[in-house]
């Protein structure tokens, strides 16, 4: 439908676009006018903003994350009384002290202006139901403007093709609170247990954090860095069982594309890792290495037909349209009020 053009959106992200930040931008791109601003902080970006509003521009303001840098927006937005969505995936609500992660591990200033960003956005929509409680917990808000939107995938683009072979991938960008978070040691160390299996982490690398990894790693572990979405196709196809050993995510775009291409999950659980694999796969605890190779090992002798039941899971639960419809309701709703 695009019997909604005459309304116009500014879209604002924190930093050049990712693959979950794009597909919203084509969902609203499809429905309304769009103007797109990226790379938030400095004096001229808050400037744009303000002359978009003052010339009276857009009818919407849609920012991706409650970061404590769109404070002054939300501020702005309430002056000029446009209303104001915020996308909620993770860290921004998140505190986790025991790997130093989140917003609200920041400054006493800092959170203040994350919570500022939670309180007053019109509505603020998280990716995954544990999000909302952790800002309601961290902010110390009510909540009563959180709704819950899980990001949607494409299963006719990740779809598999041909035969799996022995092959254990994980996904990230390699610096180093990545590396922490996201499990990558724990990964590299179960690589020990299995000489003669592939395991393959893909993900660019953004500092030298990939050399300690590298230090750890036995040869059978590939660090491919950057590729392109078609590469990441191709692994995920290959792969049979795909690794999501996280102590924090939102709901893991990853995961749920290797999910579609019926690799059979291993993930901990915590926030929306258990919500994408639900019963059709592998959990273990956070940094426990043999916990992990003891589950790599079932799940490679398990049959194809789990992988096949991990992405009927991620098809049903996370369809594409589920969010566009969501996104365009809710934002007619606010531009009508």
């Amino acid at each position: 439908m695009n019997d909604n053009k005459k309304n116009k959106v500014l879209l604002i992200l924190p930093w050049p676009s990712q693959s979950f930040m794009d597909n919203d931008e084509k969902i609203l791109k499809k429905h309304f006018n769009v103007v797109t601003l990226t790379k938030a902080g400095d004096k001229s970006f808050y400037l744009k903003i303000l002359k978009i509003l003052l010339k009276n521009e857009v009818d919407l303001l849609y920012l991706w994350f409650a970061h404590y840098r769109f404070a002054p927006i939300i501020f702005l937005s309430k002056l000029f009384k446009k209303p104001s969505i915020v996308i909620a995936g993770g860290f921004d609500v998140a505190y986790v002290p025991d790997i130093e992660y989140g917003q609200f591990n920041y400054s006493w200033f800092k959170k203040i202006r994350a919570k500022f960003v939670l309180k007053y956005a019109n509505k603020v929509l998280v990716v995954d139901p544990s999000l909302k409680e952790d800002a309601i917990k961290n902010a110390k808000i009510s909540g009563e403007n959180i709704d819950y939107l899980p990001t949607g995938y494409d299963p006719n683009y990740w779809k598999p093709k041909g035969e799996k072979e022995n092959i254990v991938l994980t996904v990230g960008a390699v610096n180093n609170t990545i590396v922490e978070r996201k499990g990558f040691k724990t990964f590299v160390k179960a690589a020990r247990y299995f000489p003669d299996v592939k395991f393959v982490l893909v993900g660019k690398h953004v500092d030298d954090s990939i050399n300690q990894l590298k230090s750890i790693a036995p040869s059978n572990v590939e660090f491919t860095g950057f590729v392109s979405d078609e590469e990441l196709l191709e692994f995920y196809q290959k792969a049979k069982i795909f690794c999501q050993l996280s102590r924090y995510e939102g709901l893991p775009n990853a995961l749920c594309e290797g999910m579609l291409c019926e690799c059979i999950p291993i993930g901990t659980k915590y926030c929306g890792i258990p919500s994408a694999i639900g019963d059709t796969g592998f959990y273990v605890s956070f940094g426990n290495v043999l916990e992990t190779a003891n589950a790599i090992k079932k799940a490679l002798n398990k049959p194809d037909e789990l992988g096949k039941k991990a992405r009927v899971r991620i098809v049903q639960k996370f369809p594409k349209d589920r969010r566009e419809k969501g996104l365009v309701a809710t934002i007619r709703s606010l531009v009508k009020k």
